[in-house]
């Protein structure tokens, strides 16, 4: 089979540690999306690990050819814009934080004191994003001099205990750590495995969920408790890091080679779900 790794760094660790278990039998291959256009031949199947507008225009332009692409350019796409992906995962019952939009960062400023805490994202997620909580007025201000044009989406912030619950999945198989909150007052700290079968029921069912709504197959979602052991979803990202996670290069490499011999529109049939 021929495998293409559609980013700008094939070293990655999970990409490097898949690709080594797909060698020698198999070619494996990265195309920079900064620095080519399509290929004249294609590959058997490409894993769209770069996110970046002219990644998403390329996995698209291969999709046009028949190329199997993992995930789809529209399911990454669904991932990148906030307000989409709030709006998908809400009118799918999933219980994904409520958000407004705010088309720049000053206007929210403008507001004045916020009524209650809030985490403030840039709409677009991208490499660098803006993601802030801000308690008080003085706070937005700040953010609103260095970031004043940017369009952002708003959160209420949601007490918890300062960890994040990060949840990866690959073709269904769920990984799972915890890390320090970049919004914890003592910073983003290390990450620290979990068992995914620890976890509870509603979690990795809402987590298997977000898959199908938004047609991803390799994927990550950020769940808060926010009491009670209730999930709450804060983000979702398509093909994440998956660092550190025994098994995922194997599942990754699975899938892989799967799809390659599988016809394209068997990947949109999770798209077409959500799209019904």
């Amino acid at each position: 089979m021929r495998i293409c790794l559609v980013t700008a760094d094939p070293g990655h660790p999970l990409l490097a540690a898949t690709t080594a278990l797909l060698h020698p039998r198999h070619q494996v291959e990265s195309l920079d999306p900064a620095a080519a256009g399509p290929p004249a031949g294609l590959a058997d199947v490409y894993l769209l690990k770069a996110r970046t507008p002219r990644a998403l225009a390329l996995a698209a332009a291969l999709e046009e050819r028949g190329a199997v692409v993992i995930n789809s350019a529209a399911a990454t796409a669904r991932c990148q814009d906030r307000v989409e992906m709030a709006e998908l995962a809400r009118g799918a019952g999933l219980p994904f934080a409520g958000t407004r939009y705010v088309p720049a960062l000053a206007r929210l400023a403008a507001d004045g004191e916020p009524p209650v805490p809030l985490v403030v994202k840039s709409r677009h997620s991208r490499r660098h994003d803006l993601v802030a909580r801000a308690d008080r007025a003085a706070q937005l201000h700040a953010l609103a001099a260095e970031w004043p044009d940017e369009p952002v989406i708003v959160q209420e912030f949601t007490a918890n205990s300062g960890w994040d619950h990060k949840l990866w999945v690959v073709d269904g198989r769920i990984f799972a750590a915890r890390r320090r909150s970049e919004l914890a007052p003592e910073g983003r700290g290390p990450t620290l495995p979990l068992d995914a079968g620890d976890l509870p029921a509603d979690w990795t069912a809402a987590t298997l969920r977000v898959g199908e709504v938004f047609g991803l197959e390799v994927y990550g979602v950020d769940i808060l408790d926010a009491g009670d052991g209730a999930p709450l979803i804060v983000d979702i990202n398509a093909f994440p890091g998956i660092r550190g996670q025994a098994g995922a290069p194997e599942a990754l490499a699975e899938l892989a080679l799967r799809a390659a011999v599988r016809p394209p529109m068997a990947l949109t049939n999770t798209e077409a779900i959500s799209a019904s």
